[in-house]
């Protein structure tokens, strides 16, 4: 038997061959040609199953090995094998493909549509690192003779009697100088534990890699005798392919672990399983999230019939669930040639959805049932949280019954109970509630004391994204602001209908407020008398909440290139009712300026803005002043 012919190349396909650069990444040859014998004794088993063939199967195995001297690579399985008039359909018309007949053929057979394999097609991407591709088969038909294919990655072939004995298949890659990298035994068992690791069928490494001296030939030359080394490299049964009462605790956090190594445990995980209207299994974890969160993301593997795909899932998962990790496994997602980009379609938008659903009810389901253990977790969480109610309405709408506030005295509330906590106290003239809030509590903390004595509320607010979340929740809430807590003196926090007079006159208030220019002589500090509680500071530095978000923003990137480039504009509120105060009126002109400026360093110090020169000089002026 021998005949020679030319590959049909199909208008409508595009011909591997010719456009090798199609994949996007040369190792993942060995992943399509582990996957198509994977594939092959699949189909061997379910043949069987379904009364179609009355032989030994056997133990079901993929074998890849390699032969250094020879530059070989070698791919073999005991699936159902192929005849001639296979390897000619199959292999040389790319517009077929055996799995989708094979899938036709036994349709009424249940699950047969999880058989299907791209074969065919895959097998190109072989000559990205082959001068020339050989195969030997077998089929598993009664009376098929075993058959030979090679091509040099032209449009010829060559098909011959093969040497094949056992049903089943051998690729036979012969590697080009340009793809020597691929035989070395790191190098390729590299590749399968990332592409195959979870593989169904049992894949079995046997290098040829290493050979010690043994005598000399009849030439003189070293005799070399091969030491293989052979192990199964993946576990053909993954915890998401079973079901959650097959598992305990210890059993996700084994699999974490083995995932992510050097990480911490997960706070805890959703175990994914829906089989209409897709096919989805999985298991997400929630890590604990660092505020360096960009550091954290593409932790989620996608696989597709347990084949390893890609760590890009920005397509199927919402854009805050890719701070989640683990595995997401569908054989409903649509994969170019390549299956290393993904496609979006109805079903990916579809599994979108369920995956945000399901994470928004098992963080429902947690806060339900155990308050107290979910603020715990709260901390860890809380910034995932926030980053999904900012990115998409539909989790704004369920998250916002769990997601939690929490103030300075670390309580936590719901959004709705903190509302109800202070649109009391807090609600100013206009009807407006007044969130008052600190990022930072250390450098804010005689503005959230003076808050506090007023009876306000102060919220934490210092996560990376709590800007954001600020926004998010104004534009959520009716009739709601927040405000940071050094936005303003605290009698001025909340704009009330009663308002304290300043004891001081008209012209005291004049005299004091030239002193401080004077003593302050900067435009863009902004000196103001206010009638102020006596217990307030006397002088209180705060920048308006408007001003100060622009520049936030601005520093981020937001947009906002005229409030960036605008100088630093500061409120200096002066408290008329203070003692201090009236002290500096009755001082002579000399101590005026100098008790005006050492009260002013000293709210310029409770902020942490009195830096360099004017530090040093505060310093040596409250040594004179003792």
């Amino acid at each position: 038997m021998q005949e020679k012919g030319n590959i049909s190349i199909h208008t409508e396909n595009i011909f591997p061959i010719i456009k090798k650069f199609l994949y996007s990444d040369n190792e993942i040859f060995l992943r399509e040609l582990v996957s198509n014998a994977v594939d092959a004794v699949q189909k061997i088993k379910r043949l069987a199953a379904l009364g179609q063939y009355s032989g030994s199967i056997g133990e079901p195995l993929v074998e890849v090995a390699f032969d250094k001297e020879k530059k070989t690579i070698t791919i073999s399985d005991n699936g159902l094998g192929m005849t001639a008039e296979e390897i000619k359909k199959y292999i040389n018309q790319i517009a077929f493909s055996g799995a989708e007949e094979f899938v036709e053929k036994f349709k009424d057979a249940k699950d047969a549509n999880e058989l299907i394999g791209k074969f065919g097609l895959g097998f190109y991407s072989a000559f990205m690192v082959s001068d020339q591709v050989e195969i030997q088969t077998l089929s598993y038909q009664d009376g098929a003779q075993p058959a030979r294919w090679i091509c040099d990655g032209s449009t010829e072939f060559e098909i011959t009697e093969g040497t094949r004995t056992q049903r089943g298949t051998d690729i036979i890659l012969h590697i080009n100088p340009d793809s020597e990298e691929f035989l070395d035994q790191y190098r390729l068992q590299g590749i399968l534990e990332k592409y195959c690791k979870f593989l169904p069928i049992p894949v079995r490494f046997g290098t040829k890699e290493e050979y010690v001296e043994d005598g000399v030939d009849e030439n003189d030359k070293p005799k070399r005798k091969e030491i293989a080394v052979d192990n199964i490299i993946n576990e053909t049964t993954p915890i998401w392919t079973k079901t959650p009462t097959e598992l305990k605790d210890e059993d996700y956090l084994a699999f974490y672990r083995e995932l992510y190594p050097m990480s911490e445990d997960p706070l805890f995980w959703i175990h994914l399983n829906v089989d209409y209207p897709f096919n989805l299994t999985g298991v997400l974890y929630f890590p604990k999230v660092k505020p360096d969160f960009e550091m954290q993301r593409n932790k989620i593997k996608l696989f597709s019939r347990q084949v390893f795909i890609t760590d890009e899932v920005k397509d199927i998962v919402p854009e805050f669930l890719m701070l989640l990790h683990g595995v997401i496994d569908s054989p409903d997602i649509p994969l170019n040639v390549s299956r290393s980009f993904l496609q979006a379609d109805n079903n990916v938008k579809k599994i979108n959805s369920y995956i945000t659903r399901k994470v928004a009810d098992k963080l429902a389901e947690l806060f339900k049932n155990d308050r107290k253990s979910y603020e715990e977790k709260w901390p860890d969480i809380g910034l995932f949280v926030k980053y999904g109610m900012i990115s998409e309405d539909k989790f704004y709408e369920k998250a916002k019954d769990f997601a939690l506030l929490t103030n300075t005295k670390k309580e936590y509330f719901t959004i709705p109970e903190y509302r109800e906590k202070v649109q009391d106290l807090q609600t100013d003239k206009d009807g407006q509630v007044v969130y008052i809030y600190t990022n930072d509590p250390a450098k804010q903390d005689s503005f959230i004391q003076s808050a506090n004595r007023k009876g306000y509320d102060v919220l934490l607010m210092n996560s990376p994204i709590d800007n954001h979340f600020i926004h998010n929740l104004e534009s959520k809430l009716e009739k709601t602001s927040l405000k940071r807590v050094d936005a303003d003196v605290a009698d001025k926090l909340i704009s009330k209908e009663e308002k304290i007079e300043s004891v001081l006159s008209e012209s005291e208030s004049k005299d004091i407020k030239e002193i401080f220019e004077k003593a302050i002589h900067n435009p863009h500090m902004k000196v103001e008398i206010e009638g102020l509680s006596q217990d307030e500071l006397p002088v209180t530095v705060t920048m308006d909440e408007f001003m100060r978000r622009m520049k936030d923003m601005s520093a981020m990137g937001g947009g906002m290139s005229f409030y960036g480039a605008m100088p630093d504009n500061y409120k200096v509120a002066i408290n008329g009712n203070h003692k201090l105060v009236t002290k500096i009126l009755k001082a002579g002109k000399e101590q005026q300026t100098q008790l005006a400026k050492q009260a002013y360093d000293l709210a310029m110090l409770s902020q942490g803005m009195l830096t360099g020169a004017d530090l040093t000089e505060f310093v040596n002026r409250s040594i004179e002043l003792i």
